[in-house]
């Protein structure tokens, strides 16, 4: 297995990614935890009135790397899948800048492993429930090769890959200094950068308009964040913005924070809020008026610190719901298979450091057999189980420092994340919520430190409940009030009109299309924390024969739990398919009763608009 930087550039980015946070102990590092076996407790609020935004359909992402030769194991689907993986990220980290798409080759020599080409890759994605976030090769290739892969994907495959970046790394081109990514460009500028972007962006959208662009910055705070080259009037991300403005979709930046202790490590999600603030202001300085419209997706990230240890589990699940609340739509983990040349070494919290990125083992130096499940993969599981695409976050308190709370509110009620980052105790939380009741039965899933699965257990409470040490702790309750609501109708923007079984049959294999609205129970949907849309409490909405295709029927069918019947309910209103990524669409922009309802490529239109 072979790092995605050369080790030099790796450490660079290390040590200069998170500004001098990476060497120096901070004040949260010498926080003081609870001496050893005493009772803690916490007072957990949750507000069903403060909303902080929905998670998004791509959040919840992995890097793939096409150097891992385990990239596209037969286990590899199920894993992800376990995990609710959204969305998986190719073709890996700084190798996108030196990779050729259409050979499946590297332009500087790196290691490709046999069976990692974007076919096989897309396989995998697809298998896996997932979507694709591809990284065109800015650093050897050309508008007209990102272009031509756009429309092999998307034209040619009926793949639906919606999210594109222009470049990795690209202010790592030694430009500044260091020079970790491969730039073949006579210009190694960010005006020169965001000049070619322009024509990547105008290249790509002439084969499909649909798709999102993003264009590289670097992380607020981080190397060469602030640094001005001579000759130049401003630092990389003023250039590139006050050039690119708001003909991209979307800004990237990359977070590894690096700590100087395990407590350190799990202060730094508090850092997010004023990144984000950050990158926010830039975008705002030359955006204008369509500033709004430009996301931020962190393409990569980890903590930086002893990577397979609890902490890196505790880390992720809190990072993750983090960012989402603070408005990033895409988080991708860096990665799935790394490997390590260095032997296994004890962590800060008792766990075992193997100094690997990869959240699966390589089976490399003194790690387990190949793809067991490290830590991080079950904090990034946990947060998968946090909550579906399109479900609400809410603003939580916590009167315990070392308990950290998030709620999401979904289709059925609340699910309460507790992550308890007191090492040696276990905390008994109360828990309160405004503006809703819970009742019944609470399903409980936890993960703690030394565990290889995570646990679900039914308790008769919401209010109370005592979690482990250092452990992540997901509440699912059941009550009223929930984000969508558990039952109702898809009212299409432009006919006003609803989704319909015809006939109020039962069949499977009926097409569903428009009918006028009249709240039958052929019109009553039901969004599950699975992502499935049921009729009936027994049938699934469902994507004919598996279709990934423009024009595959949409139509009911036993629930079975496959991808083609996992769907995305997205904040601007569209519904898309997990597996296909097209969106639910009435055909031919039909309004009139009996039209049918069909999957095709996502266009913004109003036929492909609903609402609940």
């Amino acid at each position: 297995m072979r790092p995605h930087h050369s080790p030099r550039g790796r450490h660079l980015r290390r040590l200069l990614a998170g500004g001098t946070a990476s060497i120096l102990m901070t004040a949260a590092a010498l926080l003081p935890a609870a001496p050893a076996g005493a009772a803690t407790s916490a007072s957990v609020t949750v507000n069903t009135a403060a909303t902080l935004g929905t998670i998004p359909a791509a959040g919840h992402g992995l890097n793939f790397a096409i150097y891992d030769g385990h990239m596209n194991d037969a286990a590899i689907p199920g894993l992800v899948s376990g995990a609710r993986f959204s969305a998986l990220r190719y073709p890996g980290g700084s190798y996108a800048d030196g990779y050729h798409w259409q050979t499946h080759t590297m332009e500087d020599g790196g290691y490709v492993a046999p069976n990692t080409g974007f076919d096989t890759f897309m396989s995998t994605v697809r298998t896996a429930g997932a979507q694709a976030v591809v990284t065109a090769n800015y650093g050897s290739g050309t508008p007209a090769e990102a272009a031509a892969w756009v429309r092999y994907a998307n034209i040619t495959h009926g793949y639906g890959v919606k999210t594109w970046e222009i470049g990795n790394e690209v202010y790592g081109n030694g430009y500044y200094g260091a020079n970790w990514e491969h730039d073949t460009h006579a210009d190694k500028s960010p005006r020169a950068y965001a000049n070619n972007v322009l024509q990547f962006i105008s290249a790509m959208k002439a084969v499909d308009s649909t798709i999102k662009i993003g264009v590289v910055l670097t992380t607020p705070g981080g190397w060469p964040d602030g640094i001005v080259h001579s000759g130049d009037a401003m630092d990389w991300n003023n250039t590139v913005m006050s050039i690119v403005r708001d003909q991209a979709d979307f800004a990237i930046v990359h977070w590894y924070p690096g700590a100087g202790s395990a407590r350190d490590a799990l202060s730094k999600p508090r850092q997010i809020a004023s990144t984000v603030a950050a990158v926010r202001t830039v975008i705002g300085k030359y955006a204008g008026a369509n500033a709004g419209r430009v996301g931020i997706a962190v393409t990569e990230t980890n903590p930086g610190f002893q990577l397979t240890s609890a902490t890196s589990a505790l880390f992720a699940t809190d990072s993750y719901l983090t960012w989402w609340e603070n408005g990033a739509f895409n988080l991708d983990w860096w990665d799935m298979h790394n490997g390590s040349n260095t032997p296994a070494s004890p962590a800060d919290d008792g766990t075992t450091d193997y100094h690997d990125e990869g959240i699966l083992s390589s089976a490399s130096t003194t790690e387990p057999p190949l793809n067991t499940p490290l830590p991080p993969y079950y904090g990034l599981a946990m947060t998968g189980r946090a909550g579906a695409p399109g479900d609400t976050l809410l603003a939580t308190s916590s009167s315990n420092s070392l308990l950290v709370s998030h709620a999401v509110k979904t289709s059925t009620g609340v699910n309460v994340v507790l992550i308890n980052q007191d090492l040696g105790n276990s905390a008994t939380v109360s828990l309160s919520y405004n503006g809703y009741t819970p009742n019944g039965t609470t399903t409980v899933d936890q993960w703690k430190k030394g565990d290889t699965s995570i646990s679900t257990t039914t308790q008769a409470s919401a209010n109370s409940i005592t979690v482990a040490p250092y452990s992540v702790t997901v509440l699912h309750t059941a009550g009223g009030g929930g984000s969508n609501p558990a039952a109702g109708v898809l009212k299409g923007a432009g006919s006003g009109r609803c989704v319909d079984v015809p006939g109020a049959v039962s069949t499977n294999g009926t097409q569903v299309a428009l009918w006028d609205c009249h709240g039958g129970t052929n019109q009553q949907w039901t969004y599950t924390s699975g992502r499935q849309l049921t009729v009936y409490g027994t049938k699934c909405l469902d994507a004919a024969a598996q279709g990934t295709t423009a024009g595959t029927k949409a139509q009911i069918w036993d629930c079975t739990g496959a991808a083609n019947q996992q769907w995305n309910l997205n904040a601007d209103g569209t519904v898309t398919g997990v597996q296909s990524g097209l969106c639910l669409d009435a055909a031919a922009n039909g309004t009139a009763n009996g039209t049918p309802i069909q999957l095709w490529t996502c266009n913004g239109g109003s036929n492909q608009r609903w609402s609940r």
